[in-house]
């Protein structure tokens, strides 16, 4: 088992001053997991319930009884299966004292769990897991979970075959069950067809007049499509920065799917080999990198973007938290340069620096606080 510490700690720090806490993050990504090693280091008394478990949800029906007397650590896994309690949380988190401490795990953001995060504002902080980092894995398997994607049991699995096989299976899943679970009702086969096209359009800007042309459907029908697969935490959309230019910029957001491995499923690459000769090569590679360096620097989501102005000059990641303003390019080179549009990135936003992430090993100056950083040497990126 690989242990997520910088996870656990984040964790245990959000439960010392907030009677709840969310772990959010894709089915499958390993939040259980997590939450056992949580409750392997709670000092107290510690109680579980799944969601999905039919004694365990047998013995919520009457939900006042099963929880008021609980003292410790309260585990709810999946409670988007059971939003009404929320509303009951809220009455146990005021109680004097802090009596128990709940950690609530779901598969559905906080849009989707809105009535969660409206009920329990005040009371609740959130905590987003993603599948294993490259800090976590280390940087000898940095080929594997580009490959394979960070999920435990595709990056674990035997063999590249039997990682995509899980993949496959997991896709289907999720398609088939865990989103009519959540109330949704689109076809499997259609968001299916929706999710590879936005494979084939990863690192792109979206565009859902031209998207649903190609699909048959109005461009607010993909755009919901496109919510809810940003919701359930398998795309990630990055949103455009707008400076205070007399520039005309870019203002529709960037697209990827949050997962190598299930990028890789969606186009049908099951190996190295069927990688390497792919259109889509550079752009993975971009989006694991970026994925990468928004992990390794502690950012939020709304901490980052990107910027492109219609002019040509843009920047792959931006990200801004207080007065820094950091800057990010993703080469897929072996010997990355300086350009043009990095100058006018540095000047026009301000920012403290710019990075250019390439897959080398290598550490080198570019000149003007512009400084390459080969992949393998992430850990020497400095947290936010």
């Amino acid at each position: 088992m690989i242990r997520r510490p910088s996870h656990i700690d984040g964790v245990v720090r959000r439960l010392a001053s907030n009677p709840v806490v969310a772990v959010l993050g894709a089915r499958q990504v390993g939040k259980t997991t997590l939450a056992g090693q949580v409750a392997d280091a709670w000092e107290g008394p510690v109680v579980r319930f799944d969601l999905e478990y039919p004694p365990h949800l047998a013995r919520l029906q009457e939900p006042v009884l099963a929880l008021e007397g609980l003292r410790g650590l309260v585990v709810l896994d999946e409670i988007q299966r059971r939003p009404d309690l929320f509303g009951l949380l809220r009455v146990l988190a005021d109680r004097p004292g802090t009596p128990a401490r709940f950690l609530v795990l779901g598969s559905a953001s906080p849009e989707l769990l809105r009535q969660g995060s409206e009920t329990l504002a005040g009371r609740i902080a959130f905590h987003e897991l993603g599948g294993f980092a490259l800090d976590e894995v280390g940087s000898e398997r940095l080929p594997e979970l580009w490959l394979r994607g960070g999920f435990p049991r595709s990056l674990l699995a035997a063999d590249d075959r039997e990682a995509a096989a899980w993949r496959r299976d997991f896709v289907r899943t999720f398609l088939e069950r865990d989103v009519p679970q959540l109330g949704v009702a689109i076809g499997s086969e259609t968001l299916r067809r929706f999710w590879t096209m936005l494979a084939h359009w990863h690192g792109q800007l979206w565009n859902g007049a031209e998207l649903g042309r190609a699909f048959g459907v109005a461009h607010t029908t993909v755009r919901r499509y496109l919510d809810l697969l940003t919701a359930t935490f398998v795309v990630r959309q990055l949103p455009a920065w707008h400076a205070n230019l007399r520039k005309r910029q870019v203002k529709s957001p960037r697209i990827y799917l949050a997962d190598p491995g299930l990028l890789h499923t969606l186009l049908g690459l099951e190996t190295q080999e069927d990688l390497a000769g792919h259109p889509k090569v550079g752009a993975s590679w971009e989006g694991f990198a970026m994925a990468e360096v928004i992990r390794r620097l502690g950012a939020r989501r709304e901490e980052c973007f990107f910027w492109a102005t219609h002019a040509g000059a843009e920047l792959d990641l931006l990200v801004v938290r207080g007065q820094r303003r950091l800057g990010f390019e993703f080469k897929r080179t072996a010997a990355p340069r300086r350009t043009r549009s990095m100058g006018v990135a540095r000047t026009d936003l301000e920012l403290e620096s710019i990075t250019v992430v390439y897959p080398g090993d290598e550490v080198f100056p570019m000149g003007d606080d512009i400084e390459a950083l080969g992949l393998a040497r992430l850990a020497e990126l400095k947290p936010l």
